[in-house]
């Protein structure tokens, strides 16, 4: 069986006829031609792997013959051979999408690489990508066992993603599955950490902890505001690490990226205990203390995050910085989105903008409900893939091209990941525990304490204490809690979908993304 179909269309086709022979004897299958029309013809009619197009023909030129080529196949591979390497040509040849450009007089061996690059590329990468992993397996393992830190938890998490993102490029089932082994492990042992190491960090006391949800303004956006340059502070809800990296070429191509760093989101991982705290610059326990009024706890009336402006005011307030000029801009359909874009010159005025901006999180909720939406994101890969194509057509992405060749900071986070839920346990309690998939607070829980990290006193987690003696419990690793009565409906129905709340790397390693102009 061939190696591939080559079509090699070059007017002094018999000064070729060593090459051609070199690549059949290499495995090849190769037809020549010598102009264009006859190549655009028989594209039609037939499929071939790569096609090496001569530049200078008579009748019509390779740069002619490409853009026909391209209406006829545009997935085709070609291969422009030029005397010429002039920047116009090659700004025209790689603006037409070639594949590779080789320039005469060619040699069979730098064919031979080109081909072996487009056609093998897809295995030698695999190949490679698994050859690297298992080389790093050992370190990771090594890593994961050596008592890690928060820093060192967050670069293990980053290595995760990372593999997890180069093994979408290889063809190896075995290797993806002992990846999701091991990142299913670094989930047990950073649950156990977390336990471990939680309330020591939200104590104010001891002064011992990273950068979280309450402290991330403070450090990671206000030391940058600088007068006469506005920063923008765009906060996409529910946004893992790894959907940050589909994203992150789209940003690239705009903004030059100067800083990729990651947080932790407080407990519980849900909107309105991790966003109010961001904005707040308190734990949840210090908010319902000093905005009583506006604090709303799970079981309580209306919506949980309507004072978010509020709460930042009261932050600039205690930290002494008043004088900022600031606007807070809140997209939550598509309605405002293209209301931000036209108004996105008004906010160059300001020292700080803030724009939160609700859409990974509807997509997250969505898809549990929406048949439709289960086959598109129905893993990690497709949920990645889903919030690369809504962000690259988004009003969110239209608005910041609109400022990307002004002088500005931008800062880029989350408030909470999520996690794919996969093993349900059995939680009981009384009509006043919650329904939240990941955590729940109630008075008489009665759950597998294995299965969650609990706080029987919520204070020690820095968080409001809803009634007399309520607890909170956080899920661990993939688990979900579901109460006994209609239990196999409810398992059936949330099993595979993305949920936060609780205890897991991707729903409290978030990232934090500093970027400025190109120019």
């Amino acid at each position: 069986m061939a190696l591939g179909k080559i079509l090699w269309v070059d007017d002094e086709m018999e000064s070729l006829q060593s090459q051609i022979l070199f690549l059949k004897n290499k495995g090849y299958e190769v037809s020549s031609l010598t102009n264009g029309f006859d190549a655009v013809d028989y594209l039609k009619e037939n499929p071939v792997d790569v096609v090496l197009l001569d530049e200078t023909m008579p009748g019509i030129t390779g740069l002619e013959t490409l853009a026909k080529i391209k209406e006829v196949n545009t997935h085709v591979p070609v291969v422009l051979i030029t005397k010429n390497e002039t920047e116009n040509l090659m700004d025209d040849a790689i603006g037409s999408q070639i594949t590779d450009y080789l320039i005469k007089p060619v040699n069979p061996n730098q064919v031979l690489l080109s081909l072996k690059k487009i056609i093998d590329n897809r295995r030698l990468v695999a190949e490679r990508t698994t050859t690297a992993y298992q080389q790093q397996f050992r370190n990771l393992f090594m890593a994961l066992n050596s008592n890690p830190d928060h820093n060192e938890w967050m670069d293990i998490y980053k290595k995760l993603v990372y593999w997890e993102l180069e093994m979408e490029k290889s063809d190896s089932p075995e290797m993806t599955d002992v990846l999701h082994a091991q990142k299913s492990e670094a989930n047990t042992e950073f649950f156990k950490f977390v336990s471990k190491n939680y309330a020591k960090w939200v104590d104010p006391k001891s002064g011992d902890g990273p950068i979280m949800s309450h402290t991330l303004l403070k450090f990671k956006v206000l030391p940058h505001i600088e007068k006469g340059v506005p920063t923008f502070f765009v906060l996409i809800d529910n946004l893992r690490f790894d959907q940050w990296k589909a994203i992150q070429p789209v940003f690239a191509e705009s903004f030059r990226i100067l800083e990729e760093d990651t947080f932790y989101s407080i407990l519980p991982t849900a909107t309105q205990y991790s966003r109010n705290a961001m904005f707040a610059g308190l734990m949840p326990m210090d908010i319902e203390k000093q905005f009583h009024q506006q604090w709303k706890n799970d079981d309580d009336e209306g919506g949980k995050n309507l004072h978010e402006e509020e709460f930042f005011r009261g932050q600039i307030k205690r930290l002494k910085k008043e004088n900022i000029k600031c606007s807070y801009t809140k997209v939550l359909n598509y309605q405002s989105g293209q209301e931000l874009v036209n108004n996105m010159h008004n906010l160059l005025g300001n020292d700080l903008n803030i724009i939160v901006y609700n859409f990974v999180d509807m997509l997250s909720h969505a898809r549990t409900e929406m048949e439709v939406l289960k086959e598109l994101a129905s893993d990690e890969t497709s949920y990645r893939s889903v919030t690369k194509s809504w962000f690259e057509h988004s009003p969110l992405h239209q608005a910041l091209k609109k400022i990307a060749d002004k002088k500005i900071n931008l800062v880029l986070a989350t408030d909470h990941g999520s996690v794919r839920v996969k093993s349900p346990v059995k939680v009981i309690g009384d009509k006043q525990t919650t329904t939240n998939l990941r955590y729940k607070h109630g008075r008489n829980l009665n759950y597998e304490p294995k299965d969650v990290l609990a706080f029987r006193d919520p204070k020690e987690a820095g968080l409001p204490v809803p009634t007399v003696n309520s607890s909170y419990i956080f899920a661990k690793e993939d688990i979900f809690l579901c109460y006994p009565n209609n239990y196999n409906y409810y398992v059936n129905y949330y099993r595979n979908t993305f949920q936060h709340g609780g205890v897991s790397m991707e729903e409290m390693i978030i990232p934090v993304i500093r970027m400025g102009p190109k120019v």
